[in-house]
């Protein structure tokens, strides 16, 4: 792998069509080491130890108890590996298609005592990851043509995790840190003395240490868009793309005011990639995505994410009846 390859990734060839994305100190199986002993303790499973005998072999079936995208397939795998490399495990979906609610879409068969185990966090990746992935896909076909963006509002020490969930479910990276991308926001240019200031200093710094890599400026007026076409048309820029926030404007009656977004659009005319950001919903994103935007970024995507209900059980025929007793499968 290359230097911006993500750690000791270890995916098996077939159980996801999506690669994670790249990260270059990232490392998959210290997350997954870390999720695993902070519910091990210093004790293990005393539970499993009591009631499980060690040798015991089952075979588990991963049931979904609502309709989705399923997403987190391959991370499961790594997390089974991590437990017990013994463990074998069968999928009938994979990373990215959708389930419904009472579907089996995957097995494994093994040591009852190790699928107990590492059964939590498995879940706990896979119900996060398919619920991104599932608002993800929704968001996506609402927004087209525009192309719709995570942002770093992501859950501390899963941001690889969650951007990923974000590709399978049909979106696009944002910058995955600090380190990816310069994007000069509200701060920088209030610290810089204006938005012409702040673009100089970028382009000075990205020459002087010989860097290429993208460059946004946000905007929040169309006052401010014009800052920063002026002084593109003066300079010799790395600016690649222009964010208007807080453009699309909320109605009392629910609907979205998105005038303002599609001056600023005009008023670029293609010289730069533009991302609309500030009320993006569900309910919104389809007119924002008809505005001429190149991108929608939502916060929401990651930080306020429903996770989609699945289970793993090794009696799925009372799990089904109870889950038709109480609507959840």
């Amino acid at each position: 792998m290359s230097a911006t390859a993500t750690k000791n990734v270890g995916i098996r060839a077939g159980s996801s069509a999506v690669e994670p994305p790249a990260h270059p100190t990232y490392d998959l199986k210290t997350v997954i080491r870390l999720a695993l002993s902070e519910d091990a303790g210093d004790r293990g499973d005393v539970t499993c130890k009591a009631t499980i005998p060690v040798e015991t072999e089952v075979e588990a079936h991963f049931l979904a108890k609502e309709d989705g995208i399923v997403a987190g397939i391959a991370l499961a795998e790594m997390v089974f590996i991590e437990v017990d490399p013994s463990l074998k495990v069968e999928w009938h979906r994979k990373d990215g298609e959708s389930v419904h609610k009472g579907l089996q879409f995957g097995k494994v068969q093994g040591r009852a005592h190790s699928i107990v185990v590492a059964e939590r966090v498995v879940l706990n990746f896979m119900q996060r990851m398919s619920g991104v992935a599932t608002l993800t896909k929704a968001m996506s076909d609402a927004a087209h043509p525009a192309c719709v963006l995570e942002t770093r509002k992501t859950a501390p020490g899963l941001r690889l995790v969650d951007k990923w969930a974000v590709l399978i479910g049909g979106g696009q990276n944002h910058r995955m840190g600090l380190f990816d991308m310069v994007m000069i926001k509200d701060n920088h240019i209030s610290i810089a003395g204006g938005i012409a200031n702040a673009l100089k200093s970028v382009d000075l710094y990205l020459e002087k240490n010989n860097l290429q890599m993208g460059v946004e400026v946000e905007t929040r007026t169309l006052q401010e868009v014009n800052q920063v076409l002026d002084y593109a048309s003066t300079a010799k820029t790395s600016l690649t793309r222009i964010m208007l926030d807080n453009m699309v404007v909320p109605l009392s009656n629910g609907d979205v005011d998105v005038s303002m977004l599609k001056e600023a659009v005009k008023l670029i005319n293609g010289r730069f990639e533009t991302e609309a950001s500030g009320n993006v919903t569900l309910e919104t994103i389809n007119k924002i995505g008809q505005s001429g935007v190149t991108y929608i970024s939502s916060g929401a995507l990651t930080h306020s994410v429903k996770a989609l209900d699945i289970s793993l059980k090794i009696d799925t025929k009372l799990a089904l009846e109870v889950g038709k007793r109480t609507k959840r499968a």
